[in-house]
């Protein structure tokens, strides 16, 4: 009988070691499930943090770029600007509204379309919009409408396009 015994604590033994060994076994890959996925899981998000940092790397220099563009864009705004004053210094704009009103409004009239032209083109918009009322000529109106006759872009001037009469 103490055979018995011994054969039971040993089969017991046996048994608890095999179910501790499947145990350890079942959790250990269960682990390794998890660490798997979550590795998975940090792999995209790598790489979606490298994507965004070379988003935001090729935006950076593009903002750089366009910001050299604009600034030499104000350069050139600024230095249009002194132009205009130093013509405008010289003007007596009293004396010739004396001499030939007509004149002087088509010039300022001209001048405000061009500016007015190139503020819709600057913000992106084209001439599917026709300028204000307040900025159309009459036919009937005399003198040269364009007071800048030696800048580049001289065709759009007030008296050759866009011009209709008010209502």
């Amino acid at each position: 009988m103490i055979k018995i015994y011994i054969m039971i604590v040993i089969l017991g033994i046996l048994g608890g070691v095999g179910y501790g060994a499947k145990y350890y076994y079942d959790t250990t890959q269960n682990t390794i499930a998890v660490l798997r996925e979550n590795n998975a899981q940090l792999e995209v998000a790598v790489q979606t943090a490298e994507d965004s940092i070379d988003a935001l790397q090729n935006d950076m220099a593009k903002m750089a770029n366009l910001n050299l563009t604009l600034q030499q864009d104000l350069q050139k705004a600024e230095a249009y600007s002194d132009e205009l004053r130093g013509k405008l210094s010289k003007l007596n704009l009293v004396v010739e509204a004396m001499k030939d009103s007509k004149l002087l409004e088509g010039k300022m009239n001209g001048a405000t379309a061009n500016l007015w032209r190139d503020f819709m083109d600057n913000t992106g918009n084209t001439n599917e919009y026709p300028l204000p009322v307040w900025l159309q000529q009459s036919e009937n109106r005399a003198g040269d409408q364009d007071s800048n006759q030696d800048r580049e872009n001289t065709d759009s001037s007030s008296s050759t396009s866009e011009t209709t009469a008010t209502e």
